[in-house]
């Protein structure tokens, strides 16, 4: 056997693309250290790629090369097992930007394991406690009504709750990059990783809600200018999912207070949101602080911004 033991990747995995928003990913768990420096691989436009079990780096990178050049999915796993002499080993998942996919589990691969083909998707698993893994990871992702990445992790959880690998649980991760060609190739939508931890599914879930209150606040922000007030309904939205994120509404916050213009009563909404959000925090003092000191560094352009801000943030308090 020339493959080490930290390649064994006894592992459960989603790759999909999402209808909705083009966009493409990998979400996996297995019992090994930093599960998403090995399994997924992808490109945004044009494809994604898991490869587990025991693990070849190569389907990754090659797969990637075979799907820019326009090789179906299906080919592209039968391209990359062929020259293979461990291929009955090796277990993979392949989805590229039209939503075809393919997958395949070497007839070695350790039982329980098998894969599930769907409509935009597969699912795959090897070394599970329980043969039902892979249709509980397919009826939670097909059910699923929430965002593309919550359903990916809602396949997971699936797998989980089926006692997943027989081993147990240690690490997790979930990238998506978007379906068109971007400017850079590393561009990504969610690349969350969790490398360590007793519950890593449960904690990607977290990161999961984190990222998406991120994204939903970076849509606030790009609808100031033109549309104030869907603008301060997605910042809602966003201090919603992620509550326990001073970091969000304190930006919000400020960004209201440059923009007092567009916004009647900006610095007295601004002064209420940092404030609900510095409630009994044990570093309030010190964002307080750093109000006066991005005046002072002009990203708080207009003097004295900071000292109404201050005081609209006490009279909330």
């Amino acid at each position: 056997m020339t493959s080490s033991a930290t390649n064994w990747h006894a592992t459960y995995s989603i790759v999909a693309r999402d209808d909705e928003t083009g966009h493409i990913g990998v979400a996996v768990q297995t019992h090994q250290l930093g599960v998403g420096r090995m399994v997924s691989w992808m490109v945004p436009g044009i494809g994604a790629i898991a490869t587990q079990s025991f693990v070849n780096i190569s389907y990754g990178p090659i797969g990637i090369a075979m799907l820019h050049e326009g090789i179906h999915a299906e080919a592209v796993i039968q391209g990359l097992v062929a020259s293979d002499k461990l291929a009955n080993r090796r277990q993979i998942g392949v989805v590229d930007t039209q939503g075809n996919a393919a997958a395949y589990t070497g007839k070695n691969c350790i039982r329980e394991a098998g894969h599930y083909v769907g409509q935009g998707y597969s699912v795959q698993a090897n070394m599970m406690s329980r043969s039902t893994v892979i249709d509980a990871m397919r009826a939670a992702y097909e059910s699923s009504t929430a965002t593309f990445a919550m359903r990916m992790v809602a396949a997971l959880q699936a797998a989980q709750a089926e006692d997943g690998d027989i081993r147990g649980m240690q690490s997790a991760s979930l990238k998506i990059v978007s379906g068109e060609t971007t400017r850079n190739i590393w561009d990504s939508v969610y690349d969350l990783r969790v490398d360590e931890h007793d519950q890593p599914v449960a904690e990607l879930a977290r990161l999961t809600r984190i990222r998406q209150a991120q994204l939903v606040d970076q849509e606030g922000h790009t609808l100031l200018g033109t549309e104030p007030r869907e603008s301060l309904a997605k910042w809602k939205e966003a201090r919603e999912l992620a509550p326990d994120q001073e970091e969000l509404a304190f930006w919000q916050g400020v960004t209201l207070a440059n923009n007092r213009i567009i916004i009647p009563q900006a610095i007295s909404i601004a002064g209420r949101i940092i404030a609900q959000a510095l409630d009994d925090h044990p570093r309030r003092s010190h964002w307080l602080d750093l109000i006066q000191r991005l005046e002072d560094s002009g990203i708080i352009e207009k003097k004295g911004t900071a000292a109404e801000l201050l005081a609209a943030i006490a009279t909330e308090s």
